[in-house]
């Protein structure tokens, strides 16, 4: 299937040679384009391993792989966007599970998706490693499917 210019409109970002980075937290910096198989169940996984935010109390840099799974409904979020929201934490003062838990729910007022996950590998500082877990059905066909992926992330399966 091939796309046409309607089905473009409103990404402004994908092919912008004149890109602007926020270095402070910036939603709006999201964009979204049309599901071409909205009728089709399918996983859709971004795995960012260069997130980087700060720590709220020391300021110190803190970094992660962020991996966001989902199950696009009628929206999906583009990447170059999503890079560029990532990259808004850069010097943004959240803990860990703050940042997952904002990505997760900023990217289901965006897109409204049938499932959505966010998961969070800190690196250690301080010895101590930090993976948060964050998800969200948008239909009751994977709500059970919640409890099991959580259930799979304390037995240490994610």
């Amino acid at each position: 299937m091939s796309r046409n210019s309607e089905d473009l409109e409103g990404l402004n970002l994908l092919g912008n040679q004149n890109t602007k980075y926020s270095d402070k937290y910036n939603p709006q910096v999201l964009e979204t384009f049309n599901n071409a198989h909205p009728d089709n169940d399918y996983v859709v996984t971004f795995n960012c391993p260069e997130f980087t935010s700060l720590c709220p109390k020391t300021g110190q840099p803190d970094f992660a792989e962020i991996i966001i799974n989902y199950i696009p409904s009628e929206k999906m979020v583009e990447s170059k966007s999503l890079k560029l929201y990532l990259f808004s934490f850069r010097n943004t003062g959240d803990f860990h599970e703050d940042c997952v838990n904002m990505i997760m729910k900023d990217l289901i007022k965006l897109m409204n998706p049938k499932y959505i996950e966010v998961i969070g590998k800190f690196t250690p500082r301080g010895g101590i490693s930090i993976y948060p877990f964050a998800n969200h059905a948008g239909i009751a066909k994977y709500e059970q499917f919640v409890t099991q992926r959580q259930l799979d992330a304390l037995a240490g399966k994610i």
